[in-house]
């Protein structure tokens, strides 16, 4: 089973390990639209212009999403996971559930205990989602997080010998490759050939950041900066297929993160670039585009939550 590994052997003898694929995802009827219209959507929103063609695309990759999908389509939201959830355990027998969650998966255990406080056995939440953020608190929040592990990583640079970078301006050779990746001549470390955008950059050093892998990114970075770009060719792999999974349409049924226009998203950027001057774009800043123009109400918004239970 994918992630067993995180459970100790003593967890595995004591517990029998039950995974499951959230509604709308992985192979429990997931979300599928065309991959034409999800490739459409920008990573960061240029202009005004952009930002209506955003408007449009969206709405039209939902109507994609809904046709191909069905009728779950609007019923992939997090509250409805949690009763899921619940179901899964009276089906295995049991009176109360015993639930381990990470990342995004915290929400889903966070808002099952709000639901069903008194089948909660015991839960154990790690990297945890915080469901009552604001467009702004939601972003800024991510910022300056992703800005603190990038002062980290630049601090253990100038101590460790084994970093790729020790002894160089580190934050003068990242500038170095965000005006590149500006200009359309920065590759991809990992896919030669590939451009990177100044998005991907940022988004690069920020995956880097969950294990955290320094000594990858110290590498990373030293291999972008002494490859040059070679031109760009016609892709010899088959073609993308016409239908892929959209595993953030139920991000976009937990979050409502308006934006008025392309003046207010740019006031977004502005800010971000303030709190995070090396990195500027978290990678929440998909999420305002990827889920600009969804209905609302959405289906499980933003909240204080209210959990009580007789376990911590």
């Amino acid at each position: 089973m994918t992630g067993v590994h995180r459970f100790s052997d003593d967890l595995r003898r004591r517990f029998d390990i039950v995974s499951f694929d959230p509604r709308g995802t992985g192979r429990s009827h997931p979300v599928v639209c065309a991959t034409s219209l999800l490739a459409a959507q920008p990573q960061v929103i240029a202009d005004q212009t952009e930002f209506a063609a955003t408007l449009a695309g969206n709405e039209r990759l939902r109507a994609d999403c809904r046709t191909r999908t069905g009728p779950l389509v609007d019923h992939v939201d997090t509250i409805s996971a949690a009763r899921d959830l619940d179901a899964i355990r009276a089906a295995l027998g049991e009176r109360q559930l015993t639930f381990h969650g990470s990342s995004y998966g915290t929400l889903l255990g966070l808002q099952y205990a709000e639901l069903f406080p008194h089948r909660v056995r015991a839960m154990v939440l790690e990297s945890t989602v915080d469901h009552s953020h604001t467009t702004r608190s939601f972003l800024d929040t991510q910022a300056v997080t992703a800005q603190d592990s990038f002062d980290e990583f630049v601090a253990w640079c100038a101590t460790a010998e084994r970093c790729a970078l020790h002894g160089r301006n580190v934050r003068a050779v990242w500038a170095g490759l965000w005006s590149r990746a500006e200009r359309g001549e920065l590759v991809d470390p990992d896919r030669p050939g590939s451009r990177l955008s100044p998005f991907m950059l940022s988004r690069l050093a920020q995956r880097a950041f969950y294990n955290p892998d320094w000594p990858g990114l110290a590498e990373d970075i030293r291999t972008m900066e002494s490859t040059q770009p070679a031109p760009v060719t016609a892709s010899s792999t088959t073609a993308d297929p016409a239908v892929s999974a959209y595993p953030f349409a139920v991000f976009c049924q937990d979050w409502s993160l308006p934006v008025r226009d392309y003046r207010e998203y740019a006031s977004h950027l502005s800010r971000l670039a303030r709190l995070a001057p090396d990195l500027r774009y978290p990678q929440a800043v998909f999420a305002l585009s990827t889920c600009l123009g969804t209905p609302t109400p959405v289906a499980n918004p933003q909240h204080r939550l209210r959990v009580r239970t007789d376990v911590p």
